[in-house]
């Protein structure tokens, strides 16, 4: 992971209330790339000893190249896409309180608020994560606006920590990343959502949304297109992209599963491979060729007009129900 389903805080062994999602569509989003003209130095480009701007730490090559999340034109063009695509959300990848993705934040949310977006973060497993520190961390972060956090990797904590944590707040929804029902109800969360969709391929999301709603719930299952963490990390598994039928999968599974949401893993987590951000064809590098039948030019944005699609479809069948 370099990513939701909304939840609604309630005390532990209390009544849950079920409430419509708030965004319909989210996506992940990752501002942590730099370079040596705006940052000093390349940042995650450069992963596992690449050379960037000729080798990168992807299985892809971007249409924009090796980027600066810190270039206010960069950010303009990702919330532009995003926006394009039919998403409601942008979810920020959040590494606490004074790293590089907290210092972006507010370039992000005033980005995304001149396209009409809402801004969620992503709170990552930052060093000294505690349930209380997020907690702190989401009352804080309200300054900016911010009322949504999605919590990765919440069961390094135990549900009774989170339910005397998270009960304090007011006024923010906080989103947790688990595929048990069970561990998100006595934590005091108000659903879940699954981000991996390298192991959640969408064959549960039927199952996990029924038991959601029985437990009162939200659930918001996470949609992607693949996954290739080969060249960033060295894992040797992936989730080949089929021409775009993986992606196609996912989403007719959440549709099916009548998700109160649906989340995307993700806009350009590069490192691996789930992006859907314009990727060019380039010498070494895997690319979107032939996805839905696209060519050249075209097939550089095949995912964000697919998510486009699907977003409408997803919004056509929450209208009716």
């Amino acid at each position: 992971m370099a990513l939701g389903l909304l939840v609604l805080l309630v005390p532990a062994g209390a009544p849950a209330e079920r409430r419509d999602a708030s965004a319909a569509v989210s996506i992940f989003y990752y501002p942590w790339y730099g370079t040596p003209r705006r940052d000093g130095a390349y940042a995650h480009w450069n992963q596992r000893g690449h050379r960037p701007p000729a080798e990168i730490a992807s299985a892809f090559y971007p249409a924009r190249g090796a980027y600066s999340s810190s270039d206010i034109r960069v950010l303009a063009g990702h919330m532009a896409d995003i926006r394009d695509a039919g998403v409601d959300q942008v979810v920020s990848s959040w590494w606490g309180r004074g790293s590089a993705e907290d210092a972006r934040l507010p370039a992000i949310v005033s980005a995304a608020k001149a396209v009409g977006l809402t801004v969620a973060v992503h709170v990552e497993p930052y060093d000294g994560r505690t349930p209380q520190s997020v907690a702190a961390d989401a009352a804080a972060l309200q300054e900016l606006g911010i009322r949504e956090i999605y919590v990765y990797g919440p069961q390094a904590a135990a549900p009774a920590d989170w339910a005397a944590a998270l009960q304090r707040l007011s006024g923010v929804r906080v989103f947790a990343q688990t595929a048990l029902v069970g561990f998100a109800r006595a934590g005091g969360f108000g659903g879940l959502y699954t981000y991996d969709v390298l192991v959640n391929d969408g064959r549960s999301f039927d199952r996990l949304c029924a038991q959601a709603r029985r437990a009162g719930l939200l659930c918001s299952p996470s949609v992607g297109p693949g996954y290739d963490a080969r060249r960033a990390v060295g894992d040797p598994r992936v989730k080949a992209r089929r021409g775009g039928r993986t992606y196609d999968a996912m989403w007719a599974a959440a549709l099916a599963a009548r998700a109160d949401g649906v989340t995307v893993t993700s806009y350009n987590e590069w490192h691996e491979g789930t992006q859907i951000e314009a990727a060019r064809a380039r010498p070494r590098y895997a690319d979107y060729g032939l996805a839905w039948g696209a060519r050249g030019v075209a097939a550089e944005r095949a995912y964000l007009d697919r998510t486009a699609y699907w977003s409408a479809r997803f919004g056509a069948r929450r209208l009716r129900t």
